[in-house]
């Protein structure tokens, strides 16, 4: 059976896919589908420079993949600790 995720193509999703023995997941923009692999990409910045980071992943590893809102990728607000 063969998946066509190009109904998501510049949504923002959470891919869960496998490599080797490990199930891992990404979060980006899907900015393509080639109709073999998917192509996820984030943009950040990191110490006031720009960066792109993208991922590809083959059909074949490709677990799920489901739409998800804007700000799923920010990391949950730290706790103080207490002493």
């Amino acid at each position: 059976m063969t998946v066509a995720y190009s109904s998501l193509l510049g949504k923002r999703v959470e891919a869960h896919y496998r490599a080797s023995d490990l199930h891992l997941s990404a979060v980006g923009t899907l900015v393509s589908d080639s109709g073999s692999s998917i192509v996820l990409e984030e943009r950040f910045s990191q110490n006031g420079r720009e960066k792109t980071l993208r991922v590809e992943i083959p059909y074949d590893y490709v677990i799920r993949v489901v739409e998800t809102a804007e700000d799923s990728a920010a990391p949950p607000p730290q706790r103080a600790l207490s002493k």
